[in-house]
């Protein structure tokens, strides 16, 4: 039976466009998925849309429509976008709005409530529509969310739900201790542990319906609906069928390696909050959390439709291509840290590393296979370098990405010392030799391209078999 391998991204936000940073996670948590599936694991990947909350509904009314009709129009834009990306076919796509997961919303409130870990009560707060959450004084910069400058804070003076976060600060740290949850990179790790030190209060995690009107009712109590992130943060399990689908859930989560990749600015969200709120409905909690930094534009400043450096993930991949993008994405932005996107570094990388770099090796090999070589090149069975391993198992994309890179160097290197070409005029039996060394380090580059560049890497082993080469081991692990 295969082990079982469960990832989720952070469900994208339905109230703008796809940008970037949603390709970029969207791709990553891709190549995870697909390395997993190589490597022999029963593969759960899951993604989707968070699709309540009080900016969606006044996005809606902005635009003059209904706000389901509002969602499922913004839902159907990020569920399109999967295929472009070259997402696998048989990712599940949960939408927050869906009915059953609205009911497992609803059941996680229930344990969490009967576990004494929320209640009732007054108070006052700053509260910032953009990023769905309250603020402190501290927080804000001249009155104004640093992150939404543009938006105004809200001041909230209501009667509200609250979970009890404040009980888990221990518990939390025990769990980090005993490497019962972790994040990759570990300094992210230490930014929580830090958080959690000075203090957890608790948190509001509800609203009265009279001023958000869009979101999960809260059970018992129809007045007041469930914070959107409250709700949202369920879907990594509901996806599973939790609570019914018990089978599906002890499979993946309660007895797999649960997987979640997210930005940055949500770390807090998925690492404590996340965690913290497992520990109060008694179920187990995420084994990793998978931090990315910001993409951003020229010079680290963050994308915005007013600076115009905003560059569209659809745009680029109907004139580029899928792998294109996911190449830049893989290999040119940092695994871990924030990074730059601009046309131009774009544009600069695919011709210098696809098109004049594997393509131009691919092609050269193949080539000289096809004039000089008649026999089909048997390829021995090895195994992907350590360093390759070392890297995807760790989720460091980049890196991994550098050793394929390095390979297709050392060919290239070959090539310009060999000199096949010439080689053949004057001893052909050693041309044919170095050719078909060539060859089978193509075919390796192929292979290990398969999770990276999927439609490339068929490309490249559509080429060597079309060589008439046979059907060899694949460059993976060796249990």
């Amino acid at each position: 039976m295969k082990k079982p391998f469960y990832i989720t991204t952070t469900l994208p936000y339905v109230n703008a466009e796809p940008h970037m940073g949603h390709a970029l996670e969207f791709v990553r948590a891709d190549i995870v998925a697909r390395w997993k599936t190589l490597s022999g694991f029963e593969v759960f990947f899951n993604t989707g849309t968070d699709e309540h909350g009080q900016k969606l509904f006044k996005s809606a009314e902005k635009a003059g429509k209904d706000v389901k009709a509002y969602v499922d129009e913004s839902a159907a834009n990020f569920k399109k976008i999967l295929p472009l990306l070259g997402v696998s076919e048989d990712v599940h796509f949960i939408r927050t709005t869906d009915a059953h997961h609205e009911g497992a919303a609803q059941e996680f409130w229930k344990r969490v409530e009967k576990n004494g870990y929320i209640y009732k009560k007054n108070y006052r707060s700053r509260y910032c529509v953009g990023c769905e959450e309250t603020k402190t004084e501290s927080e804000l910069v001249e009155g104004k969310c640093p992150i939404h400058p543009h938006l105004e804070i809200e001041t909230i003076d209501e009667e509200n739900y609250f979970f009890r976060f404040s009980a888990f600060g221990d518990r939390l740290l025990a769990l980090y201790d005993k490497k019962g949850h972790s994040i990759v990179p570990e300094f992210r790790m230490n930014e929580m542990r830090e958080f959690i030190k000075r203090g957890l209060e608790d948190f509001s995690i509800s609203r009265l319906k009279s001023k958000m009107s869009w979101g999960v009712p809260v059970p018992g109590d129809d007045s007041h609906v469930m914070y959107v992130w409250f709700d949202a943060l369920v879907n990594y399990i509901s996806t599973l069928g939790w609570p019914e689908d018990t089978a599906k859930f002890d499979m993946f989560w309660k007895n797999g390696t649960p997987t979640q990749y997210c930005g940055k600015d949500n770390t807090r969200f998925q690492s404590v909050m996340w965690q913290a709120m497992l520990l109060a409905a008694d179920l187990p909690p995420t084994h990793t959390v998978v931090v990315n930094g910001f993409v951003t534009g020229d010079g680290g400043v963050k994308m915005s439709k007013s600076l115009g450096n905003v560059v569209n993930p659809v745009d680029v991949v109907r004139e580029y291509g899928t792998d294109a993008l996911r190449y830049f994405v893989a290999r040119e932005i940092g695994s871990f840290e924030d990074s730059p996107f601009t046309m131009e570094r774009f544009k600069l990388a695919y011709n210098t590393n696809l098109a004049n770099g594997l393509g131009n090796l691919v092609s050269r090999v193949m080539k000289m296979a096809t004039t000089h070589i008649e026999s089909p090149v048997s390829v021995a069975e090895a195994e992907a370098p350590k360093e390759y391993l070392k890297a995807m198992d760790s989720f460091d994309i980049q890196a991994a990405s550098n050793v394929v890179w390095k390979a297709i160097a050392e060919a290239d290197g070959l090539i310009q010392e060999k000199a096949p070409f010439k080689l053949v005029k004057t001893d052909k039996a050693a041309a044919v030799e170095v050719i078909s060394d060539l060859v089978s380090r193509v075919y390796g580059i192929g292979i290990l391209l398969k999770p990276i560049l999927p439609m490339v890497s068929e490309s490249i082993l559509a080429l060597v078999r079309a060589h008439k080469m046979p059907e060899a081991p694949l460059f993976l692990r060796k249990e």
